[in-house]
């Protein structure tokens, strides 16, 4: 087959998305497929990666955060379309390229991949919380009725697992096929647990030497609510030592500086510290560090999956995690602690429980999570499965 990805939220400044999809041109490259991404670019370009191709379309940036750039020209995707002539069209995310594109009518399939939950994304991040969780969904109900519209354009709606492919059908989405995700498990591993890389980051995060350790990975950006991580970490730090290092870039980033600043003389008095590491390219670097703290703190609720989640348990790095999202689904009582969603004070009780637990029992829980989770080839070929059927009907 030849597939033809339209990845809006793709950037060459990496990111899980990028991640993902130079996985995908690989995996379809080995499998005898050809795959090719449509991304938003600075300028109109072709580029060889991975085994497939980029094909970039000229695109202004998104005014929050430069590194990410919109489609406006529903014409030049057609013309792309048009000229790559491919057995199956993906959109990746519920933005313009997946309206203008709804209604395009051609020989290939297409496929509306669900890698983006907008109304978690904005509506339940900021009010989902304040209202309460159960008024939340009926207010934001009529929210869901472009993504019904949208989804009725698609030979297929796929999601990254079962429980979200349950929201979406609750919610009227249409054709809706869950395609379990997964990681790059056999780079993330308790293997990697190094007590110099640990005795380094305790270090730059101003800590006492032998506090717990402490990470935030991800885009630091509103829905992950990477500033009430920092606040419950603040919270908690205060009656043991502890180290949080956050790694990733964005938006908040400066506000995480500056809040990090202002703790730090109190949290000096206690034996803790904060190290905002920001973005890094150094991946052995992050893998080391989740192998080697004593806690994952997660604070998304809106997230499909959980990448930064999934990594971080085959690292048996037990979590800290909200009760919701796809981030929620993957953590139990074995391997980690959930909390209320956007909730400070219950984030920051769920941090001081976990580190109070027997740490062998949560190596085993954690170890059982490894288990469950996918490797992102098995993804991979399930959702060529899943296309071929569509191409053969």
């Amino acid at each position: 087959m030849k597939i033809l990805d339209v990845a809006e939220t793709y950037s060459p400044h990496g990111g899980g998305v990028r991640t993902y999809l130079h996985n995908k041109l690989a995996r379809a490259a080995e499998a005898g497929h050809e795959a090719v991404i449509v991304a938003p670019g600075e300028r109109d370009g072709v580029e060889d990666a991975n085994g497939g191709r980029i094909v970039w379309l000229a695109s202004p940036v998104l005014p929050l955060d430069k590194r990410y750039r919109l489609f406006t020209s529903k014409r030049a995707l057609e013309e792309v379309i048009a000229a790559e002539d491919p057995d199956v069209l993906e959109v990746s995310a519920p933005q313009l390229s997946a309206y203008f594109l709804s209604d395009w009518r051609g020989r290939a399939k297409k496929s509306f991949v669900f890698h983006t939950d907008l109304v978690a994304v904005h509506l339940e991040t900021a009010f989902g919380h304040r209202l309460g969780w159960e008024r939340a969904d009926r207010w934001f109900a009529p929210a869901w009725a472009p993504l019904r519209r949208l989804s009725r354009g698609f030979d297929v709606t796929v999601c990254a697992g079962h429980w979200l492919r349950e929201r979406l059908e609750q919610r009227g989405l249409e054709r809706v096929r869950a395609v379990p995700f997964g990681i790059e498990k056999d780079f993330f591993s308790p293997s990697r647990r190094d007590p110099a890389v640990r005795a380094a980051l305790v270090k730059e995060a101003g800590a006492a030497e032998g506090a717990a350790l402490v990470v935030v990975l991800g885009r630091l950006v509103p829905e992950k609510r990477s500033k009430m991580l920092v606040r419950a970490f603040v919270r908690a730090a205060r009656q043991r030592p502890m180290a949080l290092v956050v790694f990733g870039g964005g938006p908040a980033e400066s506000a995480l500086r500056e809040l990090a600043d202002r703790e730090r003389d109190g949290l000096a008095a206690a034996g803790s510290g904060i190290l905002v590491a920001g973005h890094t390219s150094d991946r052995e670097r992050v893998a080391a560090g989740l192998a080697t703290a004593d806690a994952l703190l997660h604070g998304s609720a809106a997230e499909t999956y959980g990448i930064a989640v999934a990594e971080a348990l085959c690292s048996g790095l037990p979590v800290v995690a909200p009760d919701r999202g796809g981030a929620g689904a993957l953590v139990d009582g074995a391997c980690g602690e959930l909390y209320v969603a956007g909730d400070e004070a219950a984030c920051a009780r769920a941090l001081l429980a976990l580190l109070d637990r027997d740490r062998d029992e949560l190596a085993r829980g954690c170890a059982a999570a490894r288990e469950r989770i996918r490797h992102l080839d098995q993804h991979f070929d399930d959702l060529f499965a899943l296309y071929a059927e569509l191409v053969a009907r």
